[in-house]
């Protein structure tokens, strides 16, 4: 049953940040561009929350520079991230906030990009359909 308040939980959270994000957040770092909130993780007792974030980058930007400004600006929007989740769910003890990157999809892209560059034949059964 834990689970279950737990996954309720991990959702509501990441829906107020998206709101924050598009009603109130003030720092350009978090407005000058596109960031999803791929998940949020709630610890059994409720007491802290990873939150994972992923911002869009541009082919001509350096990716760990545009990393580091998004985390900064989140470690800097802290506490009016939690101010908002309180009073969007009403938690006795709001969870601290841990902001980490997903980095996922760039992990896919590059198992991809491994991928396209191996020869494998295809299978009869595949070419049929």
């Amino acid at each position: 049953m834990a689970k279950h308040r737990q996954g309720r939980l991990s959702e509501e959270i990441k829906k107020s940040i998206s709101s924050f994000l598009i009603n109130g957040a003030k720092d350009p770092r978090l407005t000058s561009r596109i960031i999803s909130i791929t998940g949020v993780d709630v610890t059994r007792d409720g007491s802290y929350a990873t939150v994972y974030v992923s911002p869009v980058c541009l082919s001509d930007e350096d990716k760990s520079v545009v990393y580091s400004e998004v985390l900064e600006g989140f470690e800097r929007a802290k506490g009016a991230l939690r101010t908002q989740v309180s009073r969007d769910i009403k938690l006795r003890y709001t969870p601290e906030l841990i902001f980490k990157l997903d980095t996922s999809m760039d992990y896919g892209r590059h198992i991809d990009s491994i991928l396209q560059t191996l020869d494998i034949p295809q299978d009869e059964n595949e070419e049929q359909e």
